[in-house]
């Protein structure tokens, strides 16, 4: 009998889209967590005394809630294997100044991706091949729209 391997889905992630917050300031703390586990990185976004952690705290903890909903994953199992941030746009305002003139303010976003494994379970499973082949044929019945007994009005 045919085995085929299929991968099995054991990542997630949570995308925190137009934070107020530097993409420099952001990848700071980014390259602290990245590779850690997910209670140790709780810990560390915990103590560490930079503005950045709360957001970013905030999207791991909701890649572990994504993985524990998608994959029914437990928390002590999961790994930090991807964390990265992009530049967002800037917001711009203008506050006056003396004279009626203005003067620009720009806010600084970003876009901080936060990608959770779940190293307890197998990345591939085995599939029978013969059961879904991929040449099954399929009959196409098309019907005629005139001849379906239905009334057309022509005003």
């Amino acid at each position: 009998m045919l085995k085929r391997l299929k991968k099995k889905k054991t990542e997630v992630r949570a995308l925190g889209q137009y934070v107020t917050l530097s993409a420099n300031k952001a990848r700071r703390v980014i390259d602290q967590i990245r590779g850690r586990s997910y209670e140790e990185t709780l810990m560390i976004l915990e103590l560490m005394p930079y503005r950045a952690c709360y957001p970013i705290f905030k999207l791991v903890y909701s890649a572990a809630a994504n993985a524990s909903y998608d994959l029914g994953s437990d928390e002590a199992n999961l790994r930090i294997i991807k964390a990265q941030v992009n530049e967002g746009t800037n917001v711009k305002k203008f506050k006056p100044r003396a004279r009626g003139r203005s003067y620009a303010i720009k806010r600084t976003t970003c876009h901080i991706t936060i990608v959770v494994k779940d190293i307890s379970l197998d990345e591939y499973e085995e599939i029978d091949s013969l059961k879904n082949p991929r040449w099954e044929k399929k009959t196409m019945v098309y019907h005629n729209v005139y001849s379906s007994g239905v009334v057309w009005d022509k005003k």
